[in-house]
This record gives C-alpha cells, sequence and structure tokens, in this order.
C-alpha cells in the first residue's frame, strides 16, 4: 500500500472534482491510501456526502492547514495542470526517496495524446529543481492510460433494475416513453430541442442547475410540451448519477467525468463539450467522433455527427435524428472496444511501479 497525493483545483464547473473523487475512491477500494488536496470540496455535500472509507479529504489553502509540515506521499498527483503548492513541491524535493509526481492530464482523443502519454518533464528550477515530472493522458486507445473504469462496474450495470430505480423515485415512464438524461452546459436552442424530443413520448430528467434552469425557462411550470413532460432531478451522488445513465435511452452529458460515465451506461449519448473560446473543442470533438465511430456505416455515423455537432454548436436540431436501434449497438460495440484496454487506475499503479 502507498500514500498518494491528488490535487485539485475547482475552477468553474466540478468534472475535475468529479474525476478526481472516482479516482480517489477506486485506489482506496484497492488498499492504497489516498489523500485528496481541493480548494473548494463543497461539491462534494452532494457527490459523496458520506465521504469513502480510507479517502482522506484536505481542504487545500485553509490557513490551519499546515501545507508545508505534511510529508508528501509515495506518488503526488497533479490533477490536470492544477499547479502544486511551492511549499509542498519543496518538501518533495527534499523526501527520500523522491515521490513519483504525476501530471493527470485531461482527456482527448487527439492524436498528441498517444504522442505524449508517459513523457517525463524534469524539473530544472523552482522548488522542485531536481525531480521529474511524468504526464499521464487519459484516452480510448491502448497507448493512453485508459479511462477510470472500477472493478465490477460491468457487472453490477448488468444487474441494475432500471424500473423499480424509476419507480422509486416518481419517474416510472408511461407506455412507450423514452427516458432522457440531461446534463448539459448554456444551450442556445434548448427551446428547439425539446420541440424535437417532443415529436415522441418522452420523459426528460433535468440535472438541477443549468439544465433545469434552461428547461423550466423554455417550459414553464408545467414541464411539458406536445409528448414530452419533464422532471427536475435533485443533485445525485456519483453512484446514484451512474443509476440515472444506466436509466436512461438517451443520456445528454457535458465535461468529462459524465462524458466517460455515459460510455460506460452503453446507452445513446450526446456530448456537450465545454467550450473554448478559440474554438479548441471543435478539433476534439471531431477526433473524439473520428474514433467512436470508425466501426459505424456512413449513414447512422453521419447521423451522429450531425447531432453532436449540432448541439456542441448550439444551432438547431438537426431534422433527422440517428436511428435508436442502429445508434445503441454503435455504443455496445464502442463499449466492447473500450474494455480490451486496462482501466486508468489499474495502468496508473502500474505505471508508478514501473518508476519507482
Amino acid at each position: 500500500m502507498g500514500t498518494w497525493d491528488i490535487f485539485c483545483r475547482v475552477v468553474d464547473n466540478h468534472g475535475d472534482l468529479g474525476v478526481c473523487w472516482r479516482l480517489a475512491v477506486d485506489l482506496a477500494e484497492r488498499g492504497e491510501a489516498p489523500r485528496l488536496w481541493v480548494d473548494d470540496p463543497s461539491a462534494l455535500r452532494w457527490m459523496a456526502p458520506l465521504g469513502h472509507p480510507g479517502v482522506e479529504l484536505i481542504r487545500w489553502g485553509e490557513p490551519h492547514e499546515p501545507l508545508a509540515e505534511r510529508t508528501p506521499g509515495d506518488v503526488v498527483i497533479e490533477a490536470f495542470g492544477c499547479e502544486l503548492p511551492a511549499t509542498f513541491a519543496q518538501r518533495m524535493a527534499q523526501r527520500t526517496p523522491a515521490p513519483c509526481w504525476i501530471n493527470l492530464e485531461y482527456l482527448s482523443a487527439e492524436a498528441y495524446v498517444e504522442r505524449s502519454h508517459g513523457l517525463p518533464s524534469p524539473q530544472l528550477a523552482g522548488p522542485a529543481a531536481g525531480l521529474r515530472k511524468w504526464f499521464f493522458y487519459p484516452g480510448f486507445t491502448r497507448r493512453t492510460g485508459g479511462l477510470l473504469r472500477e472493478p465490477r462496474l460491468l457487472e453490477r450495470r448488468a444487474a441494475f433494475d432500471r424500473d423499480a430505480w424509476l419507480a422509486a423515485r416518481g419517474w416510472l415512464p408511461r407506455g412507450d416513453d423514452r427516458v432522457v438524461s440531461l446534463f448539459c452546459y448554456e444551450q442556445p436552442a434548448m427551446q428547439d430541442w425539446l420541440r424535437a424530443l417532443a415529436q415522441q413520448p418522452t420523459l426528460l430528467l433535468a440535472a438541477s442547475g443549468q439544465a433545469a434552469r434552461q428547461v423550466l425557462a423554455a417550459l414553464g411550470p408545467s414541464l411539458a410540451l406536445g409528448r414530452l413532460r419533464a422532471s427536475v432531478v435533485e443533485p445525485l451522488t456519483q453512484p446514484e448519477y451512474d443509476h440515472l445513465l444506466w436509466a436512461s435511452d438517451l443520456n445528454i452529458v457535458r465535461g468529462e467525468d459524465s462524458f466517460v460515465r455515459a460510455q460506460w451506461a452503453g446507452a445513446p449519448f450526446i456530448w456537450h463539450i465545454y467550450q473554448q473560446q478559440d474554438g479548441a473543442h471543435r478539433a476534439k470533438l471531431e477526433a473524439f467522433l473520428d474514433r467512436f465511430l470508425h466501426t459505424a456505416a456512413p449513414g447512422p455515423a453521419g447521423s451522429v455527427r450531425a447531432v453532436m455537432r449540432a448541439w456542441s454548436d448550439g444551432g438547431a436540431s438537426p431534422e433527422s435524428w440517428p436511428d435508436p436501434a442502429a445508434w445503441q449497438r454503435q455504443c455496445l460495440d464502442w463499449r466492447h472496444e473500450l474494455l480490451a484496454q486496462d482501466d486508468l487506475t489499474t495502468q496508473l499503479l502500474r505505471f508508478v511501479a514501473e518508476r519507482r
């Protein structure tokens, strides 16, 4: 067993914290001792209200926290380039043996990920001078660090009772309702998309926050339009959010954590990629679509591309949506392909062991 220090800074959403918490929990369940340092842990009140055995949570930046007096662990993870506190980096340089220092990067399907995964970055100056930092890239191929997937996730998915879970929350579909979960950023064309969904019987489950606010603004207090009825989903724990994805016929997700969990759910999904002012998100979306659809027939692949592009560009809903059965098959085939690579935590443990 080793001690792991995972540093996370919450910027404007909670995706970074979601990824770091899942990693910390997975490490603890495999016998490691993770310490999660986070500057704003408030989202954990709903994401993980009971904490988790073996995971120590430390408020990074609190005046009473003796940061400089903490002995760095065997492994230090700098998540998403959050930059370690100088006092802690100095303690790392003084530790014998030095910790294995890893920069856990953002998920992408772009070609540079395979080229950059596992590269070292010697620290020539500053408080950590003399140390070496390693770049660890999550990804979708065997030449990357893989995706977070805890042991037995697919077994739990297969044993899930969708109807019982929905009924317990008052969301049991009526007749041939399809269930759609919505977790998104701002969508300028929300009214148009809701009209498209309302063309067939639909139960829309909108996550509280940006998604629910936009749905309420578009539908009003009735939360209904045509053949669509909506409900607001209060914040869920991470396991319960997985259940929401498993219970839905279509998942609209955003960022990184929910995006990965939607792929393990094995149901059709639309990824609302985080918008970047320089337009870099478009290349990132296209790189993922190229990988995700590389085995799909041209017709279904084209319709999935059209829907994903339209949603992420904030445009109107395409006139025709992907065939549900073909879309479902593609998602299951893609999940099967992803299962052929080791999960991120397994790869991370191996990566660290090889460099000690």
